[in-house]
């Protein structure tokens, strides 16, 4: 998947190849959502509103600090929100409560993270609506679901709908699944009720509905001892290597290149399963990583271990119209 991914961002013999594959997955979407649409098959609805947090690429655009950034806005407006997720490539089919010393092989990187920082409840399992259920039983006090990932898991009806695009990659080739990164058509972001680009966004960004997000960060956190913080300024000068399994790698490494750092990059695939081997790298004096990375590096990590916390940054304006969404559909 790491290397079909390159054959994502341009028209190449490989996405030609195959395009009727991709054409067939578009039909099928395409097939799926109208019959959601028209009532043939139902979406389930719970007792409490749903935002879904996703978006139509395959791939990381940005979608869990922006629902970190989300939860801690309706907390601020006195809400209590939990959150759910499939916990991609968890090994846990039932829903299961995540906290933030779980396993990520069990349950998924991303879930072990935003329990960690959001302080919500956060349930996994592969059916997303059985895991909102289990979460609001145990959970009786939640008044509002966030669904990390989940825009074309159609079952579980939604009362807002959030996009993430990544302003850098965009849409790719514009190509649908495998031949391209498209999940849906890029006129499915006509329908939802906020567009948020992380990063780069010329051209994509025009009010209404579409919001500027940036993820900051200048403090590492050692993964080893979580309460030794520094700033760059402690690595430069030194042998530094940065290891990415994110949806965009080049993301990161060019966050720290803007910090002044010089290291050798080491991206690996989205979700990688880090092992001790991954991190034996000669002579490094320091080994930089991301949060979500690092949840996953903490069973073998040492002092060389260090991980970039960052947060989204977004307008307030958006929080405020989820708000005003949610109120509508009391």
């Amino acid at each position: 998947m790491h290397r079909l991914t390159a054959h994502w961002q341009r028209i190449t013999w490989l996405s030609l190849l195959l395009l009727p594959m991709g054409l067939l997955f578009a039909a099928a979407a395409a097939l799926r959502r109208g019959l959601y649409r028209a009532g043939v098959l139902r979406a389930e609805r719970l007792p409490v509103p749903v935002i879904v947090v996703g978006n139509i690429t395959a791939g990381g655009t940005g979608k869990t600090p922006l629902v970190l950034w989300l939860a801690r806005f309706l907390k601020e407006r006195g809400l209590h929100p939990g959150i759910v997720s499939r916990g991609y490539r968890g090994s846990s089919p039932a829903p299961k409560p995540v906290a933030a010393g779980s396993d990520p092989a069990e349950v998924g990187d991303e879930p072990v993270l935003l329990a960690a920082k959001s302080g919500c409840p956060v349930w996994v399992g592969a059916d997303r609506v059985a895991a909102a259920r289990a979460l609001l039983a145990a959970e009786p006090g939640c008044d509002v679901v966030i669904c990390d990932d989940g825009l074309q898991h159609y079952r579980l009806a939604r009362n807002v709908e959030i996009a993430v695009v990544d302003g850098e990659r965009r849409f790719g080739n514009g190509l649908p699944l495998p031949s391209g990164p498209l999940r849906e058509p890029v006129s499915r972001l006509d329908s939802v009720d906020a567009v948020v680009v992380n990063g780069e966004s010329a051209g994509l960004v025009a009010p209404p509905g579409r919001f500027a997000m940036t993820l900051e960060g200048d403090t590492f956190r050692n993964i080893l001892n979580p309460e030794f913080r520094v700033g760059p300024e402690q690595f430069r000068g030194r042998t530094l290597h940065a290891v990415a399994g994110i949806g965009n790698p080049e993301r990161f490494f060019a966050h720290l290149a803007r910090m002044g750092l010089t290291f050798t990059a080491h991206p690996f695939p989205d979700h990688h399963a880090f092992s001790a081997r991954d991190l034996d790298l000669p002579r490094a004096e320091a080994i930089l990583m991301t949060e979500k990375d690092g949840v996953k590096c903490a069973a073998f990590a040492n002092e060389k271990h260090w991980v970039l916390p960052v947060a989204a940054r977004v307008e307030r304006s958006l929080g405020e119209r989820v708000v005003s969404r949610l109120r509508r559909s009391e």
